[in-house]
């Protein structure tokens, strides 16, 4: 991971700072990057978990400068926790996705969320705030959740995609929160702009974006296709026999996410006229 150093300030372009949080694991690759931005008042986008050493080389690196906002793409715990301690340490508001706790079936609710979450301002899609020589607009982009935002700096064509859109992966969209046509939605709705580069949350920054964002729509299609063929057949199939036939060698940890991820397609496509449940098997409806 030397490639990759935690707490370590790394400029990106003269209005973004980034410093990559030590929190790395299968669904989180090197960790989550955290990302500055301004020069002489400044806003945080997604400050991570709330680990003690992230939050002092974040605190270092704002120095003495004023925060304009600690803004939050969506509240994953490796993504919203930290948001509290630094409006603790900084004054600022906390403002961005909107708050709410998922239950899934059963009651379960999903632990990937910070059910502590409470922001002082919620966006809306073109809403956003300023500072000296930059701004940061909200763009709703659900789908890996359904409060998702992306922040756009015009300034210099800069879009934080947050987990929509990663630097090494798919997104995982998981139900009943992830919403497969949600998600593409929001794919299609990037490829229409022309942004110059992504910041992520996971991942290097994206010089390519519509390249990216259009191979990532074949990709979801090309998933869709396969499900579709498979039910083709005749034979009724649950999501995990469907998810160990096309995704022959994942790593098994990330096993349960790809079965998220074909239960939304799968979602989709009831929605679509295309599959039918029965029980807990799927057959296709055409």
């Amino acid at each position: 991971m030397a490639e990759h150093p935690t707490g370590i300030p790394i400029q990106l372009e003269p209005l973004v700072t980034r410093i990559l949080a030590p929190n790395p694991s299968p669904f989180t690759y090197t960790g989550t990057q955290t990302h500055i931005v301004g020069s002489r008042d400044v806003a945080l986008i997604d400050p991570g978990p709330d680990d003690p050493a992230h939050l002092d080389a974040l605190l270092r690196v704002i120095a003495d400068r004023p925060v304009v906002a600690i803004l939050i793409t969506h509240h994953h715990r490796d993504h919203s926790p930290a948001s509290r301690p630094l409006a603790q340490a900084t004054g600022a508001p906390i403002i961005g996705a909107a708050p709410f706790a998922p239950d899934y079936e059963g009651g379960r609710s999903d632990s990937a969320f910070d059910r502590d979450y409470a922001p002082d301002r919620v966006l809306a899609e073109g809403e956003g705030v300023r500072g000296e020589g930059w701004s940061l607009w909200a763009l709703a982009t659900p789908g890996h959740t359904s409060n998702h935002l992306a922040f756009v700096l015009p300034e210099t064509r800069a879009l934080f995609s947050g987990d929509h859109v990663m630097g090494w992966s798919t997104s995982i969209v998981s139900p009943p929160d992830g919403d497969m046509g949600a998600y593409m939605a929001s794919l299609e709705k990037l490829m229409a702009r022309d942004d110059r580069i992504y910041y992520p949350g996971h991942g290097e920054a994206v010089e390519n974006p519509q390249r990216l964002v259009r191979g990532m729509l074949g990709h979801r299609k090309q998933r869709e296709g396969q499900i579709v063929r498979l039910l083709a057949a005749g034979e009724p199939l649950r999501v995990s026999d469907m998810t160990m036939r096309m995704y022959v060698g994942l790593d098994p940890r990330l096993i349960p996410a790809a079965e998220r991820s074909v239960l939304a397609h799968l979602y989709d496509l009831r929605t679509r006229g295309m599959v039918r449940e029965e029980g807990a098997s799927w057959t296709s409806a055409t």
